[in-house]
């Protein structure tokens, strides 16, 4: 029989959450993530996760009371990668993020005239990825695809500030070679930003099927996307530095593409 209730920051359970929490190695070779509080684990039950064992610092936690185990605070302290998260740990199934992901029956991505899809080259940080990802749920961005990834979409920090962004958006990963081709094949306009070679973003037509890229900040996109590009946009920099924060940037391009789409032609 299973221990309904841990107090041991030493079971092998207790350790093996930990471990999926720091390594992403693990996490890919397990297929596993975690997700903690409350409000992000029901919306990643609601967008068809398939959640394995749930851990509550209470005993009413009132989500999955069949497959959770009551922890003690000092371990729930332990298992917990950030504060204020209702007591609620979720240990979770990896989707597929394969590029061939976004041509499955399921999908709708293709069955719009003109979908949005924010692309991202080699970005790093998984704060900011997160963030592209939450302000792309709320424009109602139809795929990100994570071109070279150098963070996997289940780390904590991103999951946390995708605020579950990652469970909703259709994301996937690829080469960046793989991506170009996927796009040129189903007629959807490329449009990298940067500063060279470019014009201002609001002059170009978004309406159209569209794929945005941003490349990193220090180091921006590589020669196979300017190459690939049909459009070379930039956003005007008007005081002393040269450049914005990715996830800052890819806000003010996606609600450009809004704008534009809201427009009454």
């Amino acid at each position: 029989m299973e221990e309904r209730i841990i107090t041991s920051v030493q079971n092998a359970r207790i350790k093996h959450v930990v471990a999926l929490q720091q390594k992403s190695s693990l996490r890919r070779e397990e297929g596993l993530f975690v997700v903690e509080g409350q409000r992000e684990i029901e919306h990643c039950i609601a967008c068809g996760y398939e959640v394995v064992e749930m851990f509550s610092r209470s005993e009413e936690c009132g989500v999955m009371d069949e497959i959770t185990t009551i922890v003690s605070p000092q371990v729930y302290g332990k298992m917990a990668y950030r504060e204020s998260t209702e007591g609620l740990i979720a240990v979770v199934k990896c989707k597929d993020h394969s590029l061939s992901s976004l041509l499955t029956p399921h999908s709708t991505l293709l069955e719009k005239a003109t979908p949005l899809i924010v692309i991202l080259e080699r970005v790093e940080k998984p704060g900011n990825l997160g963030a592209i990802l939450r302000t792309a749920e709320a424009a109602g961005v139809d795929a990100v695809i994570v071109c070279d990834p150098l963070t996997d979409l289940y780390n904590p920090n991103l999951i946390r500030a995708s605020i579950g962004g990652v469970f909703s958006v259709p994301t996937v990963t690829s080469t960046s070679q793989e991506c170009i081709s996927f796009l040129k094949a189903h007629g959807i306009h490329i449009l990298t930003a940067q500063l060279q070679d470019s014009y201002e973003y609001y002059d170009y037509n978004m309406r159209q099927a569209t794929a945005i890229v941003m490349g990193t900040e220090s180091t921006g996109l590589t020669p196979q996307w300017r190459e690939a590009a049909d459009a070379h946009i930039r956003i005007p920099m008007l005081g002393r530095l040269d450049s914005l924060n990715v996830s800052v940037s890819a806000a003010i391009l996606m609600y450009e593409a809004v704008r534009q789409r809201r427009i009454k032609k």
